[in-house]
Protein backbone atom coordinates (compact mmCIF):
# COMPACT_ATOMS: atom_id res chain seq x y z
CA UNK A 1 0.00 0.00 0.00
CA UNK A 2 2.50 2.15 0.82
CA UNK A 3 4.28 1.71 -2.52
CA UNK A 4 0.92 1.85 -4.40
CA UNK A 5 1.17 5.79 -2.58
CA UNK A 6 4.57 6.76 -3.53
CA UNK A 7 3.66 5.59 -6.91
CA UNK A 8 0.28 7.88 -6.94
CA UNK A 9 2.25 11.32 -5.37
CA UNK A 10 5.15 10.44 -8.05
CA UNK A 11 2.10 11.10 -10.93
CA UNK A 12 0.97 13.69 -9.02
CA UNK A 13 3.94 15.61 -9.06
CA UNK A 14 5.14 14.94 -12.74
CA UNK A 15 1.63 16.36 -13.94
CA UNK A 16 1.49 19.25 -11.84
CA UNK A 17 5.54 20.13 -13.23
CA UNK A 18 4.42 19.61 -16.65
CA UNK A 19 1.16 21.82 -16.08
CA UNK A 20 3.55 24.41 -14.57
CA UNK A 21 6.69 24.14 -17.66
CA UNK A 22 3.58 24.06 -19.66
CA UNK A 23 2.25 27.30 -18.56
CA UNK A 24 5.71 28.94 -18.17
CA UNK A 25 6.64 27.99 -21.82
CA UNK A 26 3.32 29.87 -23.14
CA UNK A 27 4.01 32.83 -21.51
CA UNK A 28 7.39 33.53 -22.94
CA UNK A 29 7.30 34.57 -26.72
CA UNK A 30 11.12 35.31 -26.83
CA UNK A 31 10.63 32.64 -29.38
CA UNK A 32 7.39 33.55 -30.79
CA UNK A 33 7.01 34.49 -34.52
CA UNK A 34 4.55 37.19 -33.25
CA UNK A 35 5.32 39.14 -30.36
CA UNK A 36 4.70 42.11 -28.34
CA UNK A 37 7.54 44.81 -27.48
CA UNK A 38 7.66 47.69 -25.24
CA UNK A 39 9.80 50.83 -25.98
CA UNK A 40 10.17 54.40 -26.96
CA UNK A 41 9.74 54.67 -31.09
CA UNK A 42 11.94 56.98 -33.29
CA UNK A 43 12.19 57.44 -37.56
CA UNK A 44 13.98 55.12 -39.02
CA UNK A 45 16.12 55.15 -41.92
CA UNK A 46 13.03 56.27 -44.68
CA UNK A 47 9.73 57.70 -44.25
CA UNK A 48 7.63 54.54 -44.47
CA UNK A 49 10.03 52.62 -41.61
CA UNK A 50 10.61 53.27 -37.70
CA UNK A 51 12.94 51.81 -34.68
CA UNK A 52 11.76 51.01 -31.46
CA UNK A 53 14.35 51.03 -28.32
CA UNK A 54 13.00 48.34 -26.39
CA UNK A 55 12.66 48.51 -22.49
CA UNK A 56 15.65 45.77 -22.37
CA UNK A 57 17.89 47.81 -24.86
CA UNK A 58 16.73 45.61 -28.09
CA UNK A 59 16.72 47.46 -30.90
CA UNK A 60 14.02 46.60 -33.81
CA UNK A 61 13.25 47.86 -37.38
CA UNK A 62 9.54 48.53 -37.26
CA UNK A 63 7.56 48.57 -40.62
CA UNK A 64 3.78 48.53 -41.33
CA UNK A 65 0.98 49.28 -43.73
CA UNK A 66 -1.65 49.25 -41.40
CA UNK A 67 -0.35 50.88 -38.30
CA UNK A 68 -0.28 54.90 -38.41
CA UNK A 69 3.55 55.34 -36.23
CA UNK A 70 4.67 58.17 -37.32
CA UNK A 71 2.16 60.09 -34.55
CA UNK A 72 3.80 58.34 -31.56
CA UNK A 73 7.64 59.24 -32.85
CA UNK A 74 9.30 59.92 -29.66
CA UNK A 75 6.45 58.21 -27.76
CA UNK A 76 6.44 55.07 -25.10
CA UNK A 77 4.91 52.45 -26.71
CA UNK A 78 3.89 48.82 -26.75
CA UNK A 79 3.84 47.13 -30.36
CA UNK A 80 2.66 43.86 -31.10
CA UNK A 81 3.61 42.17 -34.94
CA UNK A 82 5.14 39.89 -36.79
CA UNK A 83 9.13 39.15 -36.83
CA UNK A 84 10.60 38.89 -39.92
CA UNK A 85 12.28 35.24 -40.58
CA UNK A 86 11.23 33.96 -37.15
CA UNK A 87 13.41 30.87 -37.69
CA UNK A 88 16.37 32.93 -38.86
CA UNK A 89 15.94 35.03 -35.94
CA UNK A 90 15.58 32.82 -33.25
CA UNK A 91 18.98 31.01 -34.65
CA UNK A 92 20.89 33.92 -34.91
CA UNK A 93 19.88 35.99 -31.04
CA UNK A 94 20.53 32.20 -29.02
CA UNK A 95 24.33 32.38 -30.97
CA UNK A 96 24.39 35.74 -30.04
CA UNK A 97 23.44 34.87 -26.52
CA UNK A 98 25.42 32.20 -26.59
CA UNK A 99 28.62 34.66 -26.92
CA UNK A 100 27.36 36.93 -25.09
CA UNK A 101 24.41 36.48 -22.64
CA UNK A 102 24.12 40.57 -21.47
CA UNK A 103 23.77 40.81 -25.71
CA UNK A 104 20.21 42.71 -26.91
CA UNK A 105 18.22 41.58 -29.12
CA UNK A 106 17.65 42.95 -32.84
CA UNK A 107 15.95 42.45 -35.23
CA UNK A 108 12.72 43.47 -38.25
CA UNK A 109 8.74 43.11 -37.56
CA UNK A 110 5.90 44.43 -39.15
CA UNK A 111 3.93 45.93 -36.70
CA UNK A 112 -0.01 45.07 -36.21
CA UNK A 113 -0.62 47.00 -33.34
CA UNK A 114 0.50 49.76 -31.86
CA UNK A 115 -0.54 51.21 -27.78
CA UNK A 116 0.77 54.23 -26.61
CA UNK A 117 2.07 54.15 -22.94
CA UNK A 118 3.78 57.72 -22.51
CA UNK A 119 4.02 60.44 -24.54
CA UNK A 120 7.54 60.53 -23.44
CA UNK A 121 10.37 58.16 -23.49
CA UNK A 122 12.38 57.97 -20.26
CA UNK A 123 15.89 59.61 -20.57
Amino acid sequence: MTRLRIAAGLVALICVCGTLTGIAQETDNSHAKTRSISGCLQNGDNSHEFKLIAKDGGRWDLKSDSVNMEEHVGHMVKVTGVVSNATAHNMKEDIKKGVDKDANETGDMTVTNLTMISKSCPK
